[in-house]
């Protein structure tokens, strides 16, 4: 069974994607990044992040490939509205790097590992195409470290059924505490993992991204008790992100 996006379900994840910038979501890959550099972005998405790498290094390359060839699509448009040029964009496959035949310095993901049946198969690949002494640098969500609140019952049996949807197409919502164990058992050495929380300012955005992957998923509700929640004038909602970052020695 091959794994499915659980973000795909709701009708417009590229605008929650596209809020998504280097400086702010890529930070642990920016003391690796210098100028000169080809880095590949794997699972692109939208390409913000993409573009936002390219920019870093304007002497470099940065290729972004995603399964999706409409997430191409967007991220190319992307590339020619900010007039960036040392950037491109090719549909591919994350489990079949190789057949890329580039080699690179650097490979980024963001927010890809947490959707993988297999994310060790995935950061395996990515060693394969790293010139000696490149740096592979990854972040996913884990669902373990959540905040929310006003807490209740139904908003917890809610997550809880999200994390199950998450679960049901093949990802792994627990799967940012795991990356050093992947990284450390392909070869990559000076491994450092690192954590940070995301706020989202409107419940509205991220209720509605959750709620409308549910209702798909026939978890209606589930979906209502996190409308409920994004009426919450107190609420909050705190994402955790775990990155790793470690270096092809050899």
């Amino acid at each position: 069974m091959q794994e499915k996006y659980t973000a795909e379900l709701y009708k417009n994840p590229v605008s929650l994607m596209s809020n998504r910038r280097l400086e702010t979501h890529g930070t642990f890959f920016l003391p690796f990044l210098k100028d000169g550099m080809a880095v590949l972005d794997c699972g692109c998405g939208p390409g913000v992040l993409t573009c936002d790498i390219a920019e870093f290094i304007p002497n470099g390359n940065v290729l972004g490939i995603d399964l999706d060839k409409s997430q191409i699509n967007i991220a190319e448009e992307e590339a020619r509205t900010r007039g960036i040029k040392n950037t491109k964009f090719q549909q591919a496959n994350v489990y079949d790097l190789q057949s890329i035949n580039e080699a690179f310095d650097g490979v980024f993901s963001h927010a890809l590992m947490e959707r993988l049946a297999e994310p060790s198969k995935a950061i395996k690949q990515a060693w394969q195409i790293l010139k000696p002494g490149g740096t592979l640098a990854v972040c996913s969500p884990d669902w373990g470290g959540f905040l929310l609140a006003p807490s209740s019952e139904e908003l917890n049996q809610a997550i809880e059924a999200y994390k199950n949807l998450q679960t049901k197409n093949r990802g792994d919502v627990f799967v940012g505490r795991k990356l050093s164990r992947f990284f450390e058992d392909t070869g990559f050495e000076q491994i450092k993992m690192d954590a940070r929380y995301e706020v989202y300012t409107s419940l509205n955005f991220i209720g509605k991204f959750l709620a409308l992957q549910l209702e798909k998923g026939g978890e209606l509700t589930h979906a209502q008790s996190l409308k409920n929640w994004m009426s919450e004038s107190n609420g909050f909602f705190a994402q955790a992100w775990v990155s790793c970052v470690g270096k092809k020695t050899i």
